[in-house]
């Protein structure tokens, strides 16, 4: 048997609509009969500082167009059509280049391919991080990573570094001369959606498959921001492959990837399943974040190879904020791809009110019991708008409280008077009430609502995503109410409806001090109430499949 090479993700080039950044400090040198390209330090860094600007405040045309889909569709439920607007409006906000289209920024990934003639000064993630480096302390970015100072102590490194880069080889024909590279900001919502389950052959028979997702795409949940682009790979020479692969396919980087199998040990996306997939999605009822048919916008489905006796199975989200973009250097220059500059062009002529006639308007400046008794008329799914203080608080916050009331010292005041929105704010822009300040994942939490709401406290909170059944039985017991922020659109939310903020306590702990903020109308839905009802307790629930199939293969 002849040695044959078969690359196991084989895709053709992107093609996508260019933007030029610079063609200076690029040039070609002869060696020998080869050609090589020569890229200067300053080049590589500035690509990194323009991919880090565009894909914070910009998403692809394609993206917008599905969001404007869902608007359009009849079948939409008023929420989801209501989420898509709010998320057209929050991309228009944020592509102003101001205020980024999510308050957590995200950790900055490159994966770049390199051609074999390609000279730079060796150091190319050296300066790839000072583009970063550049991006995030002068724009009105978020610093989220956070270094261990001890096995237990962390400190906030404050220029949000370090960034993960992979450079790998390129070996197809042609690209000897071309650097390209892919740029993404993974925010922790969507990174914490990813997932890893080592399987076996039994699942590789359509019904067990469907079985296996209908259960575990349901544990995705909200918090990560849906609509999604759902990516699912099944196989893979190891388990971390697996993942990558994921990662990537839910960017839409491997979408030219064959669509059929063979034997030379190639991976194909499948795409009747990505469609069987879509369709499972949308009668789930989880919708775009409060009811619905848009769990996803799309789904990718890729089958790779595996060793016989392992089947990893990978799943992945890209999130409402659906930010990477290509890079490619060439002879010509260091080209970045276009992102959507206008996105204003997608929105309908119609307002929220057009939406849905059930909006409840909440005074926030009332005492606590007075919004409680305003809630407890609301059925779950009602959609609210919230005037007056809210108190902000996230995971450092909470820990600390609660090592102060195991010390035996009272709860403070402010958290038992107001409600409490679980969010971290991004750098507030010269001019600005508020950097972008949409809200983090409210599953972390969960531990701390019982005994809050013991001393008086969080009987009103405020996040993204759902809780857990012990959230719930707070609630009910304490008579509290967790209601549901719409995930995604932080830039909106900031210059629209958060008219003052300012640092309450705890003000070494950074963005994740405790705020106080003045809003008007912040748009909310009630999803735990305090009789017990939970509107993700259905939803999220897996339901008896009948899928008539041959046996398995």
């Amino acid at each position: 048997m002849e040695f044959h090479y078969q690359d196991m993700l084989p895709t053709k080039d992107a093609n996508p609509e260019w933007r030029l950044i610079t063609s200076d400090g690029i040039s070609t040198t002869q060696v020998g009969d080869r050609t090589f390209l020569q890229i200067d330090p300053e080049v590589l860094k500035l690509v990194a500082y323009e991919a880090i600007h565009d894909i914070s405040h910009m998403l692809r045309t394609s993206h917008l167009t599905q969001l404007r889909a869902i608007i359009d569709d009849p079948d939409a439920s008023p929420n989801d059509r209501f989420v898509a607007i709010d998320l057209l409006k929050n991309a228009n906000i944020a592509a102003g280049g101001v205020l980024p289209m999510c308050q957590d920024t995200g950790t900055a990934i490159i994966s770049a391919k390199r051609g074999s003639q390609i000279l730079t000064s060796g150091m190319d993630e050296e300066h790839l991080s000072a583009g970063i480096f550049d991006a995030f302390t002068k724009l009105n970015l978020r610093y989220s990573q956070m270094s261990p100072v001890t096995m237990w102590e962390e400190k906030n490194t404050g220029t949000n570094l370090p960034a993960q880069i992979e450079i790998y080889s390129d070996t197809k024909p042609g690209h000897e001369n071309r650097y390209e590279l892919l740029f993404i900001a993974k925010g922790g919502g969507s990174a914490n959606k990813s997932f890893l389950f080592q399987e076996t052959k039994a699942v590789l028979n359509k019904a067990s498959f469907i079985k296996f997702l209908d259960e575990k795409l349901r544990e995705i949940g909200t918090s990560a921001c849906p609509p999604y682009h759902l990516s699912i790979v099944v196989g893979g020479t190891s388990a971390e492959y697996a993942l990558k692969v994921a990662k990537y396919a839910s960017t839409k980087y491997l979408d030219s990837m064959p669509t059929e199998g063979g034997i030379e040990g190639s991976g194909f996306r499948d795409l009747e399943m990505e469609a069987e997939v879509l369709k499972l999605t949308q009668g789930f009822g989880i919708g775009a974040q409060f009811g619905g048919k848009y769990f996803c916008h799309d789904v990718r489905v890729i089958r790779l190879p595996r060793h016989g006796a392992s089947c990893p199975i990978a799943i992945a989200v890209s999130c409402s904020a659906d930010r990477q973009a290509l890079v490619k250097i060439d002879a010509t220059g260091a080209y970045i791809e276009q992102l959507e500059r206008d996105p204003a062009r997608f929105l309908p002529e119609v307002t929220d009110e057009h939406l849905d006639d059930n909006v409840v308007h909440v005074d926030l400046n009332q005492p606590m019991d007075e919004i409680r008794k305003t809630l407890s008329q609301l059925p779950v799914k009602t959609r609210i708008m919230l005037s007056g203080p809210l108190i902000v608080a996230r995971d450092l916050a909470h820990a600390r409280i609660l090592e102060m009331l195991d010390r035996g010292e009272p709860m403070p005041e402010y958290f038992k008077n107001h409600a409490v929105y679980y969010a971290g704010p991004a750098k507030t822009p010269k001019g600005y009430a508020s950097g972008s300040f949409g809200p983090t994942t409210a599953g972390r939490m969960d531990a701390y609502v019982d005994r809050f709401q013991q001393e008086g406290a969080s009987m009103v909170m405020l996040a993204k995503g759902n809780r857990s059944k012990a959230v719930t039985a707070a609630c009910a017991e304490h008579g509290g109410f967790y209601l549901g922020s719409i995930g995604g659109p932080a830039a909106r939310l900031a210059k629209d409806n958060i008219r003052k903020v300012e640092v309450l306590d705890f003000a070494d702990l950074g963005m994740e001090a405790v705020w106080k903020i003045e809003v008007e109308n912040f748009p909310a839905f009630v999803v735990v109430d305090d009789k017990g009802n939970d509107f993700f307790a259905e939803t999220l629930r897996p339901v008896t499949l009948n899928i008539a199939v041959g046996p398995p293969a």
